[in-house]
């Protein structure tokens, strides 16, 4: 097989990984705004907006910041899904608590304060080792 074939090649398969890649995106992204959706509609049929129904609005605008960002950047930040993760864990305390148990919730907030070292940790890290960092370009910017 010649070069140009191998090249040929290499650029279709690029763009079939580009275009399944961005029809994943778009999945999520529906089914996030639908899910968002359903627990608004929700809200509003029961017409009180608890703390933890906001947590839960606020954990779908990540996931849609993180799918933007994704699309945007090609890459994507190991701190975002940690963020989303904090949040999570305090939505499950905030609608648990009357039923959990003294060491569950010592669990949870630990849980928050190890995933809250980490998202500190990698921050650190970004900033002490730069040279360990992708350049911010998409993966796509060469295919025609």
């Amino acid at each position: 097989m010649d070069s140009s074939s191998k090249h040929r090649i290499a650029k279709y398969s690029l763009r079939a990984l580009h275009w399944a890649e961005t029809a994943g995106l778009a999945t999520i992204a529906i089914a996030t705004v639908a899910a968002g959706y359903g627990e608004v509609s929700r809200i509003i049929g029961v017409g009180e907006v608890t703390l933890g129904d906001l947590l839960l609005l606020f954990i779908y605008l990540e996931v849609l910041a993180m799918v933007s960002f994704y699309h945007e950047a090609g890459s994507l930040p190991v701190r975002m899904p940690l963020y989303i993760a904090i949040v999570a864990l305090a939505r499950h305390m905030a609608l648990d608590m009357k039923t959990m148990t003294e060491w569950q919730l010592l669990a949870s907030a630990g849980a928050i304060l190890i995933v809250t070292a980490a998202v500190l940790l990698l921050k650190i890290g970004k900033n002490k080792f730069p040279d360990f960092q992708r350049p911010q370009r998409s993966r796509y910017e060469d295919i025609d």
